[in-house]
């Protein structure tokens, strides 16, 4: 796939500027006279579309654009040519930060003028199968309830930052500074609650009664931490 990419450059290339010759390798003096380097060196996330379809996956190639003639007014010109025919096209960056003199180092050159395109390169994903609704809706209401309540540990010492899960249904939530916590809305079942605590490094599982009344709340204690 990135293969075209590379093929769409040349053409643009040779399209702007004419005679010229194009290369995919690193930026070198010794390329010749009248020639474009894209050197792809490197690649980046690209948020994916906003589409009502599966949004394609999308990267960012970077390329490095330089390019070289005996005469560096040639060279400059060439360079300026594409890069003002690179900022019409609407799907195209260009980056014109400076490249640090590390990476100048790493290919045995000085700096030189230059920019760093940046191209999409999109994967289309297949949709996902919809399955056929083979009976009509049924919404059935039930009851809920709340459980709410304060997690203490040794001396009645309210446990602030402790998760608190309620084991059925799976839901969670953490104690306030003073230990309270609260699950506003659960189905309404009669009898014990499973809890599982997770506090000071430590994970326990407990029992509560589920209240009468939603409103009251319930006292949970972690008394051992060894």
């Amino acid at each position: 796939m990135i293969e075209h990419v590379d093929e769409l450059l040349e053409t643009w290339v040779k399209d702007e500027l004419g005679d010229v010759d194009f290369t995919l390798a690193p930026p070198d003096r010794a390329l010749g006279n009248r020639v474009v380097s894209c050197y792809l060196y490197g690649l980046a996330h690209k948020p994916p579309l906003r589409t009502q379809e599966r949004p394609p996956l999308q990267l960012a190639l970077r390329y490095l654009i330089t390019a070289f003639a005996d005469d560096p007014h040639e060279a400059h010109s060439l360079l300026g040519q594409l890069a003002f025919s690179a900022m019409r096209r609407p799907e195209w960056e260009l980056e014109l930060d400076a490249l640090s003199p590390d990476y100048w180092e790493a290919l045995h050159l000085p700096p030189l003028p230059c920019f760093v395109l940046s191209v999409p390169l999109r994967q289309e994903r297949a949709e996902a199968p919809v399955r056929r609704v083979l009976q009509p809706l049924e919404i059935q209401v039930a009851p809920v309830t709340s459980l709410h309540g304060i997690l203490l540990g040794p001396g009645d010492i309210p446990l602030p930052n402790a998760s608190v899960m309620l084991l059925s249904p799976q839901i969670w939530t953490m104690t306030d500074q003073e230990g309270h916590f609260a699950f506003p809305a659960i189905p309404a079942e009669s009898g014990s609650r499973h809890l599982r605590v997770r506090a000071k490094g430590k994970e326990f599982e407990l029992e509560v009664e589920q209240p009468a009344a939603g409103e009251q709340p319930v006292t949970v204690h972690v008394n051992a931490f060894d």
